[in-house]
Order: C-alpha cells, then structure tokens, then sequence
C-alpha cells in the first residue's frame, strides 16, 4: 500500500524524505494524502490516487507515521463500511495494508482535484457544520474534470468492479 504524502503532512509526520514511486500495481491501494486547516483545526484527507475517492479525518494527536498509518487506515475502513464498499476494503486494501510506503504525490492532476476538494470540504465543515465522515460522502458526488466529470464514488466502483 501506498500513502502519498504532502510535504506538509510528510513533515508532521516526520516522514523523512519521500521517494518517487508509480502507482501502485492495486490501484485501490494507492492513496495520496494532505493536510488542511479549517477554522484552526487540522484534517487530513485522504484521496484515492486513481479515482479521487476520498474521506477526512482530523489531524489532532496524528505526531507520528505509526499513529498515521492507523488512523488513516481506520477512517478508509470505517468510510467505505458506511458507503456500502466494504467487500472493496476487505478484498484490495486490507491485504495491502500489511506493507505500507510513503511516496511522494504522484502528479500535478490528483494534487489540483485534492485542492478543490479541500476548497469544499472547508466549506461544508465551517459553514455547514458537518463532520469530517460527512463532508467525505458530499466530496464523492462531485463530478471532477480529472475523471471525465464523472465522481469519484462511480470512479472508485468502477476501479474496484474491474479488479
């Protein structure tokens, strides 16, 4: 499994200095991440590499890469269990997740379409108040130029249907 790390995330999670790798040859295990404040507090979102599927979790108490990876781990399982994608997580992620690297992002695209997404999900967890398991499923419905304005929960079905 692969986690790709912002520089900014990699930072507080003392991560060290990140490899460049290509996407992970299990696509549904391959997942970029960034850090984000809103209205001072600190999220993380987590972002399917290939399909922009994606979920938040807040980043308090997260000062370590152990503690990331179980945490983010914990939010994917717990997110997709809700979104009805659980055969997903128990079939391409779980087995992935024994092995865990951290790379840096992989381009320019997921990177822009993880801005946007941050963009909204600040909307929605200041002014709607929402939690940071609801803005993920508000995030999946929006169609994204990067996935032929298809949304990412279509996307990320697709990805894991195809296998």
């Amino acid at each position: 499994m692969i986690f790709r790390l912002s520089q900014k995330l990699a930072k507080k999670i003392k991560a060290g200095k990140l490899p460049e790798m290509p996407l992970d040859e299990n696509p549904s295990s391959d997942w970029s991440c960034h850090i984000f404040t809103a209205d001072r507090t600190q999220y993380i979102i987590l972002t399917n590499t290939a399909s922009l599927y994606s979920c938040v979790m807040y980043g308090k108490g997260i000062t370590d890469d152990s503690r990331f990876i179980e945490r983010a781990l914990s939010t994917i399982r717990e997110f997709m269990e809700d979104d009805g994608q659980q055969f997903a997580y128990q079939r391409f992620i779980a087995p992935a997740s024994r092995t865990v690297s951290f790379s840096k992002a992989l381009n320019r695209s997921v990177t822009g379409s993880m801005n946007d997404m941050i963009f909204h999900a600040k909307m929605w967890l200041i002014e709607d108040e929402l939690s940071p398991h609801d803005v993920g499923f508000n995030l999946n419905e929006i169609p994204m130029s990067a996935l032929k304005y298809s949304n990412p929960r279509k996307a990320f079905k697709a990805l894991a249907d195809g296998g």
